[in-house]
């Protein structure tokens, strides 16, 4: 996943969600605090998991981010609207990657590269995933 370049375009992605920017995100220089950028992708994320809900995880367990990179090319305001983009990018025994493209109508502001991890909930230790979330997963590519 370290060459996110193909991510730039909305095509690339499968599940969408928006955001807006608020005054209170803004730093001292007047634009989107970096920290925001990692809250949209948060928002991705969620969404994306979401979606396949008629195929959740197994009782007790919990997804928990284990990998965030941010990419950032450009900067967000006050007021500007973001569409999150997000696709799985592989799937693994207990885990998954996921790639997504920040956007401000066609500019592509920031792209990301994430992975969670499935963890059970008493045990706080990584568990696989079930076969039918595994597959509801692939299939959000």
């Amino acid at each position: 996943m370290s060459d996110t370049n193909h991510f730039t375009q909305r095509a690339s992605f499968t599940s969408w969600t928006r955001e807006t920017c608020r005054y209170g995100d803004t730093d001292r220089q007047g634009h989107i605090n970096n920290a925001v950028f990692a809250t949209f992708c948060e928002s991705g994320r969620v969404a994306l998991l979401a979606e396949g809900a008629d195929t959740p995880g197994p009782p007790g367990c919990a997804f928990v981010i284990v990998r965030l990179v941010i990419d950032f090319r450009a900067e967000l305001l006050w007021g500007d609207v973001v569409d999150i983009g997000t696709a799985v990018v592989r799937v693994g025994k207990s885990s998954l990657a996921l790639a997504q493209g920040l956007f401000r109508g066609e500019q592509c502001v920031a792209t990301s590269e994430s992975v969670l991890v499935l963890m059970d909930e008493t045990t706080r230790r990584a568990t696989p995933l079930p076969p039918a979330l595994r597959a509801s997963l692939a299939g959000a590519g």
